[in-house]
Parts: structure tokens; C-alpha cells; sequence
């Protein structure tokens, strides 16, 4: 067993609580994202043996953070929300380096890698201007509509914390289910828990056999668009300039952010 998974996974749960951040990133930040999607759908194949050892730690670690630092989360938002912005504002933007560093954007990238990483970036930044229902009332029992669609959402999700840039809650937050899932988590309300998570699995080995096809096949562009990716989450996460005495410890957090993505991205190499 690779216990060291354990705290990777729980650095994947954390970011995944937040709207706007991806896991997939820090997966990025850690150097494990290629044998991540390796690991994923190689566990749905004869040879799912070999893959437990790198998975059982990290589902663990990320089950552990979804649970453990819900309500924390969900407090930083609703109470110190632009600084918590900044921190995973410096995280995003310092694992920037070390992906275009992993692509070798200098010798790999032609035209239209650099023209495919501008339409990415622009698609992603005008999620900015939807403004979901924040407020929405979670949903507490099940019903065929609710299972169909909490299911789906999670599927839906699972496909984006996969996807560096692109965050599960924000898609969760965009369909109107993150409340749910956020009450869900805080109060152990097990069969929300059990059809969200259903979906995310599914998700998961759908997304991962893709991601995997193309990185494969076409390592340049996926890059490219993963690059895009990552730096249009940018404006997603980014709160707006903060005033008063948020304004020194925005900054500070920003810096301890890229403080972080340089760390990771060390013990990455």
C-alpha cells in the first residue's frame, strides 16, 4: 500500500470542496496525474489487483477530506471567502510552471496549441458569468426525479475533478446540487451520499479511459487544453479586490498558495 497517498488524497478532497478548484490539479501539483487516470481505469480491467495499492490510500484520503473538512470549508467560504479565494488563487497559478514545464511548451507547442489553450481558457472564464442559485434549499429524501438527477450530477462532476481547471463543486454549484451535497456530507446523510457517489464512480471510469485516449494519442494539444483550462479557473476563483484589512491577508494567502504549488510541485518532480 502506498500510505503516502493518504495525505495527497486528502489535499484532492480538500480542493474539491471548493467551487472553482480542482483536484485534478493538485494531482498535477503532486505528479501523479498521468498514473492517476492509469490507476483508474486500469481498477475496472483484468489487472485490477496492481491498481489497489495506489488507490485504496488516496479514496481513502479523499473520503476522509470530503467528510472531515466539509464544514470547515463551508465556513471559510461563508465567513473569510476572499482570502480563502487568494490562497487557492496562488495555488492555481503556481502550478502553472510546472505543467507547461511537464508539456515542454517550448519544443512541443505550435500555433494551434497555444490558439487551443486561448479557447479553453475564454470557455472556462465565462463560467464566471453564471451565477447559479446559491441558496437553494438542499435536498434531504430521495425520489426517483432526485436519485436520477443527484446521480447524474455526480457523474457530471466526477468528470470535471478529473479534468485540472475544472471543479467538481462548481459543476455541482452550476446544476443546483452543491448545497445538497454540502448537507449532505455535513450531516452523514448516508443515501444522498451513497446515489451522488455512485455517479461520481461511473464518472470516474468513463472519464479517466478518455483523458487517458487522448493524453496518449495527442499529448501536446491535451496539454494545451488543460494549460487553458487551468488558467481560465483562474477569473472563476478570483473574488474580486478586497477592501479594508482583507486586503494584507488576501495577499498573504496568495503567497502562501504559491508557496504551496511550489512545494508540491517539488516533491512532484
Amino acid at each position: 500500500m502506498e500510505w503516502r497517498n493518504l495525505y495527497r488524497g486528502l489535499l484532492m478532497g480538500i480542493t474539491d470542496l471548493i467551487p472553482g478548484v480542482s483536484g485534478g490539479t493538485v494531482a498535477f501539483l503532486l505528479g501523479i496525474y498521468d498514473r492517476l487516470l492509469h490507476a483508474i481505469s486500469g481498477f475496472f480491467s483484468r489487472n485490477w489487483k496492481k491498481h489497489i495499492g495506489f488507490l485504496f490510500p488516496l479514496v481513502i484520503g479523499i473520503g476522509a477530506a470530503l467528510l472531515l473538512f466539509s464544514s470547515l470549508i463551508d465556513y471559510l467560504l461563508d465567513n473569510h471567502f476572499e482570502p480563502t479565494q487568494f490562497f487557492f488563487m496562488g495555488l492555481i497559478i503556481g502550478v502553472i510552471p510546472f505543467i507547461m514545464k511537464q508539456a515542454d511548451i517550448k519544443r512541443n507547442f505550435r500555433l494551434n496549441h497555444f490558439i487551443t489553450m486561448l479557447i479553453f481558457a475564454v470557455l472556462l472564464a465565462s463560467l464566471d458569468f453564471v451565477k447559479p442559485d446559491t441558496a437553494s434549499v438542499p435536498i434531504t429524501m430521495l425520489s426517483l426525479p432526485t436519485v436520477m438527477g443527484l446521480f447524474f450530477s455526480g457523474w457530471a462532476a466526477s468528470m470535471a475533478m478529473l479534468l485540472p481547471g475544472i471543479s467538481g463543486s462548481f459543476i455541482l454549484l452550476i446544476l443546483g446540487v452543491h448545497t445538497t451535497a454540502i448537507n449532505a456530507l455535513s450531516t452523514l446523510n448516508l443515501p444522498i451520499i451513497a446515489v451522488i457517489g455512485s455517479g461520481v464512480v461511473v464518472g470516474f471510469i468513463v472519464s479517466s479511459k478518455g483523458i487517458r485516449y487522448i493524453l496518449d494519442r495527442y499529448p501536446a494539444m491535451t496539454y494545451a487544453m488543460i494549460i487553458g483550462l487551468i488558467l481560465g479557473s483562474i477569473f472563476v476563483v478570483f473574488p474580486g479586490m478586497p477592501g479594508g484589512n482583507n486586503i494584507v491577508i488576501s495577499v498573504a494567502m496568495f503567497i502562501i498558495g504559491l508557496l504551496f504549488s511550489f512545494l508540491f510541485s517539488k516533491i512532484g518532480e
